[in-house]
């Protein structure tokens, strides 16, 4: 294969989580309480591995639970929508701040959340190292001039979530502010996503918008080869076939399989992040499969993945999703913070602010794009002797994946295919 011809097999994937956080009560009572806990002193370094990323990996279960009901593809960042409510949650008290808890699945002591969540996200943005991939998280405070936020509360925001306050002029400007934050979220997600907020989105008595960003691209650390995909039969799960360019890759992998289900793992670049997929045995498996679906469930699976030499069949695809999150939290038990007797007095000392909206919006493309250098990575894999016979892996109908951060076990996207081409 000729230099110029050579091509990997790029993913891009790009989220973005908005919080509009906080519109006035019209009835607001003023009360003086506890100032924000203070960071925990206590080491974060590996402890999020066992704690934080374990329930955040639940949470993200069980939204997904709930945004499995809508028709088609999927595509969301957990770890986003947890990354932006921790930041909310770090100013919740009382019954309101028990109830984020309980559905975050986060610790009790909010110190002690900010210190693992502050942790995680330094090592998912490399602590300061130079890598051959693009992982980037960023949150940001966009406040009404003059609310007054606690130092507290901004300090530790900037410390755990590098989310520094900018005041814009809500009551004011509801629109210009609305484009400046929009224009921010499309800076950090490469233009990925554009008008996350609608028109109306806020309001002039809009206090405080929380936002996150995340974006990643990386080629496979196993690339696959743009000249051997080929247009095949996709099942989708009614039974219903469309034509679908499959790439194709044979190499080591990791692999897992039983009677209901195969479990692929690609990893990519420097092996710091795979992408698992979960393909049901069963053409119209995939509802069972979701159903079945749990924090404890993943982390077997994922235990069994072993290396083997696997024939791999998948489908290009590209997913954009938009929700809004209020009704899925709800049912999920998260309900006073959406009311007029929400009390997140650790950002202002006051009982006056509510979450009025949580919308989010991601964007996913999987294609064949990168640098020949790439796709001599994991030659050395090959074994000397006459290789065995590789097992199939062929997501040629509907199936589940997902992106995973290795060394914290952090789930940071999830989605599903139902039909490629749509």
């Amino acid at each position: 294969m000729s230099h110029s011809h050579a091509k990997t097999f790029a993913l891009t994937m790009v989220m973005c989580f908005l919080v509009v956080a906080v519109g006035a009560q019209p009835h607001a009572v003023s009360g003086l309480l506890d100032r924000l806990p203070e960071k925990s002193q206590q080491p974060a370094t590996q402890k999020f591995n066992q704690t934080l990323v374990r329930g955040n990996n639940e949470f993200a279960l069980n939204l997904y639970g709930r945004l499995r009901r809508q028709e088609g593809n999927i595509f969301f960042s957990p770890y986003s929508v947890s990354s932006a409510l921790a930041m909310t949650y770090l100013g919740a008290r009382g019954e309101t701040a028990k109830q984020m808890a309980s559905v975050l699945r986060l610790p009790a002591d909010q110190g002690e959340a900010t210190a693992l969540f502050g942790a995680l996200n330094k090592s998912l943005n490399g602590n300061g190292e130079t890598r051959n991939y693009q992982l980037n998280v960023a949150n940001a405070l966009w406040g009404a001039k003059g609310a007054g936020f606690l130092d507290a509360f901004l300090k530790a925001a900037q410390e755990a979530y590098g989310a520094g306050l900018q005041e814009l002029d809500f009551e004011n400007d509801t629109e210009g502010s609305r484009r400046f934050i929009n224009n921010w979220i499309a800076q950090k997600t490469q233009e990925k996503i554009t008008d996350l907020m609608p028109p109306g989105s806020i309001k002039p008595r809009t206090r405080l918008v929380l936002t996150n960003a995340i974006y990643f691209k990386s080629a496979w650390a196993q690339p696959f080869d743009e000249g051997l995909t080929q247009p095949s039969d996709f099942t989708l799960g009614k039974g219903k076939k469309v034509t679908a360019p499959l790439m194709k890759n044979t190499g080591w992998f990791g692999y897992f399989e039983d009677s209901d289900l195969q479990v692929l793992e690609l990893p990519y670049l420097r092996n710091e992040l795979s992408m698992f997929i979960l393909l049901p045995r069963k053409i119209d498996g995939l509802p069972a499969l979701e159903q079945s679906l749990t924090e404890e469930r993943l982390s077997v699976i994922e235990s069994k993945v072993s290396p083997g030499r696997i024939a791999v069949s998948l489908p290009r695809f590209r997913i954009t999703s938009s929700f809004g999150l209020i009704e899925p939290l709800r049912e999920l038990g998260m309900e006073l913070p959406f009311t007029e007797v929400a009390d997140f007095s650790g950002m202002d000392e006051k009982k006056n602010l509510f979450i009025s909206a949580v919308v989010h919006k991601a964007y996913v493309d999987v294609n064949e794009k990168g640098t020949e250098a790439a796709a001599a990575t994991g030659v050395g894999m090959v074994p000397t002797s006459i290789p065995p016979p590789p097992k199939e892996f062929r997501a040629d109908h509907p199936f589940l994946f997902f992106i995973r951060h290795q060394s914290s076990g952090s789930v940071l996207f999830m989605g599903r295919v139902q039909n490629p081409l749509q």
